[in-house]
């Protein structure tokens, strides 16, 4: 096993100090364009001057310089072209196959693995692959951890003289006559058909151990002093990239904890009526709800709404607003124009700079009766064998934009077996249509509900789902939050 030099620590050269060209420092050593590979190391990058080969002329001073000026503007142009694709990348699972891709082009490679394993014991974690298959993955997990060279960059100690030093890339040339390896590390090696690995550290001083790239070739290899100094420097960058990504991701993360949280954590069992909710909170945290609450006499409280804002501020405003309902509720939730009337009152007394929409509906299930009133909230829609239509409301105001508010209530009869839909308008626009396009999308999806899934209302609420968000919930096109509150009833 042979230790090479830190990560972006060229080899020094003795060429004589030139000028900075191009935005590259002449005063930062680099290894020489011209030296030879290592036997078996992969050719040189296209558009990249090839490596000199013995017996050649030797080029004038003027032109050995020009030559060196030439190969540094080509890894200048390799380098950015390579960083510009991975700062396109926007989260983690879209940043580790771009770095692995990239650091395989860079070394020569062909194959390779991301294993992120933050040092703080905070995660993420995940293991991804490059030309592996998840089995190849699983095989090679299977070889000791401590005999792997991953696993040595990320289990090593650190160096008491240096605690936050970065550890050094771990070359294997050739896994057959490498002295020291497990012979379990030899196995795998020969049934995947790789002969030699190269491991990178992602780690820096300021970031701490984030995980290790391995790439993998086919026979024995080792990057060549070119090679390294720029999977070095581009490795310094994507180590970067994926520790800010880590951090958006962990505070995605809390947030849409938070926002569960915040939320029922189940929902009731109402004789007469069966529910459903889909919920999915936008990465940086919206303010939108639901609600389902039994109330005196067999009744039930169903609301959804949505508060202005994104953020810790909107689901702390998100959070009183859902409770002051509930305390509505119970008090006079048979008048669903009283419930928001006083929310409304709440809410211009309390946060005045903030707006929001509610819709507030009193289920009596035994009857098949709702009674419903809405604040500047989208209408509910009605899902049955015989008729799927939106549920006619009044026109209102979102609750804080008026002095006073009070709109006219509606009554309706779901016949057995309907569905009454309640959502909030962040599953319209996250189609990225014009509303009424929307309208008619989620009017169509939910028209085409199969006859199989019309009794259960969890899957009408998946189906609709899937119909009108295609690529999912995670691969959102906004910043919008989902919500949908399914109310099937006997």
């Amino acid at each position: 096993m042979a230790s090479n030099a830190p990560v972006g620590k060229p080899t020094e050269m003795s060429a004589p100090h030139l000028p900075k060209v191009a935005g590259i420092d002449s005063t930062v050593p680099s290894p020489p364009h011209t030296a030879a590979p290592l036997p078996g190391a992969p050719s040189a990058l296209p558009g990249v001057p090839s490596a000199a080969t013995p017996g050649d002329t030797p080029l004038p001073p003027g032109a050995l310089i020009q030559d060196r000026l030439a190969g540094w503007v080509s890894d200048l142009t390799t380098l950015h072209e390579l960083t510009e694709r991975l700062i396109r990348t926007s989260s983690l699972a879209d940043a580790l196959p771009e770095v692995l891709g990239a650091g395989a082009a860079l070394v020569g490679a062909r194959r390779g693995m991301a294993v992120l394993e933050p040092a703080d014991g905070l995660g993420p974690a995940t293991t991804i692959g490059l030309g592996l298959a998840r089995a190849d993955l699983g095989a090679i997990e299977t070889v000791p951890r401590s005999a792997t060279s991953y696993g040595r960059l990320l289990d090593g100690l650190p160096d008491p003289a240096h605690p936050a030093r970065v550890p050094d890339p771990i070359a294997i040339r050739d896994v057959r006559t490498e002295e020291g390896l497990d012979p379990r590390h030899r196995e795998v090696a020969a049934r995947l058909g790789y002969a030699a690995s190269y491991a990178l550290p992602l780690a820096t001083e300021e970031a701490g151990r984030l995980g290790a790239a391995v790439w993998l070739y086919d026979e024995p290899a080792e990057p060549n002093d070119r090679q390294r100094h720029l999977i070095g420097l581009y490795g310094r960058f994507a180590t970067e990239h994926i520790a800010r990504l880590l951090q958006v991701e962990r505070a995605r993360t809390q947030v849409s904890t938070v926002a569960e949280e915040l939320l029922p954590s189940r929902l009731p069992r109402v004789p007469g009526v069966q529910l459903a909710a889909r919920h999915r909170t936008g990465p940086q945290g919206g303010g939108d709800w639901y609600d389902a609450l039994p109330l005196p006499e067999g009744a039930l409280g169903l609301a959804v709404g949505s508060v202005s804002g994104n953020g810790p501020s909107a689901l702390a405003a998100m959070g009183r607003l859902r409770a002051s309902l509930r305390a509505y509720a119970v008090m006079e939730g048979e008048d669903p124009v009283a419930v928001l009337s006083d929310l409304e009152l709440l809410l211009r007394l309390t946060e005045p700079a903030r707006s929001a929409t509610a819709l507030f509906a009193y289920a009596e299930p035994a009857q098949r009766r709702i009674v419903l009133a809405g604040a500047g909230h989208a209408p509910p829609l009605l899902v049955g064998e015989h008729r799927t239509e939106f549920v006619e409301t009044s026109l209102s105001a979102p609750l804080g934009m008026l002095a006073c508010w009070e709109a006219p209530s509606v009554e309706l009869s779901p016949a057995p077996g309907e569905t009454v839909l309640l959502y909030t308008d962040g599953l319209l626009r996250r189609t990225g249509d014009p509303m009424d396009r929307a309208f008619a999308r989620l009017h169509a999806a939910a028209a085409s509900v199969p006859k199989a899934d019309r009794g259960d209302p969890g899957a009408i609420a998946d189906h609709v789902l899937r119909t009108l968000l295609p690529e999912g919930l995670d691969r959102h096109r906004d910043e919008e939050d989902v919500v949908i509150l399914a109310a099937r009833f006997e």
